[in-house]
């Protein structure tokens, strides 16, 4: 079925261009409209979003793109709108390339409007250019019916020709198709595999427009990549990296592609490659070698999957259950090589149950800790921002403070263990910690701000003073920046001292230069940092001790020891986990 009818005389240059790509008859089939350029905008209420938002019409787990689907087997539920699928880099500028290099950028109206009909449904077959003009002149907001429309049809995986129809009636009215049209229709064609389509509407937009977004070469490469024509796919990722990086997601589906097909060789060349341009790979591309590997045998391989592991070592990262899992049956699947994997609990003296073998100590040498400590006073402390928010006088009132006061065997965030229980009053919760770190003698400092001397509805004057029967308190100006009063505290007064905050305090990692003085903070933090939770009714906090023995990834060779966490985990978190996977070569 044509997509368009021919209306306009502009569409015969068009044509002739197209010609050059490929056969007249494929040119004729797809776009029989005109594609001149106008002279006035006609992409007022249209944006395309890019893949930090939402070009991408996958899930967030980045699972495979979704098979055609009948209309009645089709789940159409409000809310589930191509929008909110896939998000790739939060924060990027949301705009689109036309071919005269205009940038459009997305207004609240807009968003506005389309989750306010998020709950349009399409019509499952396709209409006259009449019915679509008399449902457009008929809606709410005319100026956002197409968008709307097309939002719905990816929502709801309708029949490809319902939106040929579309489409065909706007190429009719306009003279002139949107970038965002076509990108929301390519969407809809990635949804439902129609491979041949996919291949169509790039070769159209390669000749419409002089560039395209990254979230277009998104969809193209991923829809590709899980068809037959995979290794298309391929040749488009060579097209991309000419003009930019690569995104995520090109890279992560062509990855996927090649090891559905068991070309491992290519796809590890492919993550070393997006690793080399600091392209951060997902857990899910990781997981993805595991499964794909089991039961292949080969020493290249082997060292490839190893350094995944290693990876997830130097980069501090949990694998969650799954991922777990994928990685005990690839271990078991090494044929002749006789690996066994158990799930346990590492016991407090760092000992395996399974292996009996013994973990690395989480404590640093003395010349590890006088670097480090030198280190970050040096390059966090003195090196970054922090008189930004605290005057070099404050600095240094607190340091005589401390120096007078050393050593301290627990430094607490005050303001940020007071937020623990919203229910509570904040001087409660710091009570409740306090009380609960002092059983043991524990000489405490308490890192807090000025406004919590003043009697108010969260702070009690009558509460504060009786926690400073119990613990050393330092006042900061209430905007002061207390990472760096809670880092310099803790690294003076000793190996010993360990500290209770939320907070992962990446920031801080990120000032240090050189990976192994990186590799050292977060084996310090592991060590000393005291994990802290509300227990399940809520009624009191629990504290976790840091551990003695370090809760990263390890090898002896013949084991392998990897931390894992039940869930998946977007964001980092400074808790450690608390189950582990011990493969042992038998």
């Amino acid at each position: 079925m044509a997509l368009f009818s021919q209306t306009t005389q502009g569409f015969q240059a068009l044509l002739w261009k197209c010609h050059m790509f490929w056969p007249l008859s494929r040119c004729q089939q797809l776009f029989a409209a005109s594609f001149t350029i106008p002279n006035r905008e006609k992409t007022n209420y249209f944006s395309f979003m890019t893949s930090s938002s939402t070009a991408l019409p996958v899930d967030p787990k980045e699972t495979d793109v979704l098979p055609t689907k009948k209309k009645s087997e089709t789940d159409c539920k409000e809310g589930k709108g191509w929008d909110e699928e896939a998000k790739e880099t939060p924060g990027e500028k949301v705009h689109i390339s036309s071919s005269v290099g205009a940038t459009k950028k997305w207004s609240t109206s807009n968003i506005l409007s389309r989750h306010r009909f998020s709950n349009v449904q399409p019509p499952e077959k396709p209409l006259q250019a009449e019915e679509w003009s008399k449902l457009r002149d008929d809606f709410q907001l005319p100026e956002v019916f197409e968008e709307v429309m097309l939002n719905s049809m990816i929502r709801c995986s309708s029949p490809i020709d319902v939106a040929k129809s579309l489409l065909t009636h706007l190429a009719k009215r306009d003279g002139d198709i949107a970038y965002s049209v076509l990108i929301k229709y390519l969407t809809l064609c990635v949804h439902q595999g129609q491979v041949s389509e996919i291949r169509d509407v790039y070769d159209i937009m390669k000749v419409r427009f002089k560039t395209l977004e990254s979230g277009a070469y998104n969809l193209v490469i991923k829809g590709l990549s899980n068809s037959d024509q995979w290794r298309m796919a391929l040749t488009i990722l060579e097209e991309v990296k000419k003009i930019m990086v690569p995104s995520r997601t090109c890279y992560e589906s062509c990855i996927k592609a090649a090891s559905r097909h068991q070309e491992m060789k290519l796809a590890f060349e492919l993550y070393n490659e997006m690793l080399a341009k600091d392209v951060v790979p997902t857990l899910d591309v990781l997981q993805s070698f595991f499964n794909f590997s089991r039961g292949m045998k080969g020493a290249e391989l082997q060292k490839e999957l190893f350094g995944i592991l290693l990876y997830l070592r130097e980069n501090q990262i949990y694998p969650h259950k799954t991922f777990m899992r994928s990685i005990k049956l690839w271990f078991e699947s090494i044929p002749g090589e006789n690996w066994r994997g158990h799930l346990t609990n590492i016991k407090d003296s760092g000992q395996c149950p399974v292996c009996k073998h013994q973990l690395e100590d989480s404590n640093l040498t003395e010349e590890e800790y006088s670097n480090l400590s030198e280190r970050i006073i040096r390059d966090v402390i003195h090196g970054t921002d922090t008189f930004r928010k605290t005057s070099p006088k404050e600095f240094e009132a607190f340091q005589t403070f401390v120096e007078s006061r050393l050593p301290f065997d627990i430094v607490i965030d005050g303001l940020n263990v007071s937020h623990i229980k919203s229910r509570k009053m904040q001087c409660e919760n710091l009570f409740d910690a306090v009380n609960c770190l002092a059983k043991e003698n524990a000489r405490l400092l308490v890192l807090g701000r000025k406004h919590m001397l003043v009697n108010s509805s969260n702070w009690k004057r009558e509460i504060m003073k009786e926690m400073q029967n119990k613990a050393d308190f330092f006042f900061a100006e209430n905007i002061s920046e207390d990472d760096a009063f809670l880092l310099y505290a803790t690294l003076r007064s000793g190996k010993h001292c360990r500290f209770v905050t939320r907070d992962f305090l990446r920031d801080h990692k990120a000032c240090l230069s050189d990976s192994l003085t990186r590799h050292l903070f977060r084996k310090w933090q592991r060590g000393h940092q005291i994990a802290f939770s509300t227990s399940a009714e809520g009624g009191r906090i629990n504290f976790l001790p840091a551990f003695r023995y370090d809760c990263v990834v390890q090898t002896t060779g013949d084991t392998w020891h990897i931390p894992y966490k039940d869930v998946f985990e977007e964001k980092y978190s400074y808790q450690v986990p608390r189950k582990w996977l011990c493969i042992q070569q038998k």
